[in-house]
């Protein structure tokens, strides 16, 4: 295996270039970018990844959190886990995104850990790592063995009949929450993605996870201005209190006045197979009253048309309870607001 190493701003283009002799970027990619590791170098050892060449851009000037002039804010795509969740900005006008950060992984993680890896976060689905096991995620058209074998973990939305696996990034729920855009540079110039956008369902081409092409970078992200005087919470449900995924976590962004919602984001991890935004739930929340009633509603119809597995269906309940209890956090008095 070939290391290369780029240590400068005018060096990106060597480094697209590097990263476009690869026939994919998505799994079994013969080219990898690495900044800090913490997934690629595991898939490594465990044979699930195995790129010829391996490009370093640890040194790429884009390690640096921005206000933007619109008063937004540009993260770039080597800062840190735990920079990022600890910077003044992210914690006044983005507590959700600090939050959310914090909920993930150990602090040795969050240290390593990058802004654009974390985007990047494969799968924490047993039968993905195991390449004595059939994975179409892995390995295309070879079968999934979590359908009908141990899913208790999985995923409930946006599944197929080729993949349940579930988006394991607690970050990458907030970003949605926050209508994140990721900025991309590639061979074919550069590109701005709503995160919306960028993750992919499975479909019949569960190896293909989102819409980088051979050669792309991503090299910042941007948060739009934050809204004035929302309130924002993340919420993880899981089995320990470190270093564990999600069961079911809730990222919301609500604005309460005269006691209804004026403004509501919501996204959910834990049960999809992409960081899931609900229109559904925020649909049924616009402009009602703040109450348990309205939350419930809002959480049964976050979870309209899911498709549990034989031993996931409990996180239907679970997902429900922890949409409504976030919800009764952020729109309680005394919640922290954004400025």
């Amino acid at each position: 295996m070939e290391m290369f190493k780029f240590t400068k701003a005018a060096d990106v283009p060597q480094a697209i270039a590097a990263g476009a002799k690869s026939s994919t970027a998505q799994q079994g990619a013969q080219v990898r970018f690495i900044a800090g590791g913490t997934t690629l170098l595991d898939l490594m050892k465990l044979n699930v990844e195995q790129p010829k060449q391996v490009v370093d851009i640890n040194r790429l000037p884009l390690d640096k959190i921005e206000r933007l002039p619109n008063g937004g804010l540009k993260i770039g795509a080597l800062v840190r886990n735990s920079d990022l969740a600890h910077d003044a900005n992210v914690q006044k006008d983005y507590a959700v995104l600090s939050q959310a950060l914090l909920a993930g992984a150990s602090a040795q993680l969050r240290n390593m850990a990058t802004t654009g890896g974390n985007l990047l976060q494969r799968t924490r689905c047993m039968y993905f790592r195991n390449d004595a096991m059939p994975c179409n995620k892995r390995v295309p058209g070879t079968g999934c063995s979590a359908i009908g074998g141990e899913n208790r973990t999985m995923a409930i939305l946006g599944t197929s009949k080729d993949c349940i696996a579930t988006n394991p990034s607690d970050m990458n729920v907030a970003l949605t929450a926050l209508e994140a855009t990721i900025h991309i540079q590639g061979a074919k110039g550069e590109r701005a993605v709503p995160i919306a956008e960028f993750f992919l369902v499975p479909g019949n081409t569960p190896e293909r996870e989102n819409v980088l092409e051979p050669g792309d970078l991503i090299t910042y992200v941007t948060l739009p201005v934050p809204k004035a005087n929302t309130k924002q919470v993340y919420l993880k449900l899981r089995d320990r209190a470190s270093y564990e995924f999600a069961l079911a976590s809730a990222a919301i962004v609500a604005e309460v006045q005269d006691g209804k919602l004026t403004y509501v984001r919501v996204a959910l991890g834990g049960v999809g197979t992409k960081p899931w935004r609900s229109l559904e739930a925020e649909a049924a929340l616009h402009g009602k009253v703040a109450d348990a009633a309205n939350f419930r509603h809002a959480a049964e119809a976050a979870l309209h048309g899911v498709v549990p597995q034989s031993g996931n269906g409990f996180k239907i309940e679970l997902a429900q309870r922890c949409i409504t209890h976030a919800l009764t956090l952020a729109t309680k008095s005394g919640a922290t607001k954004s400025a």
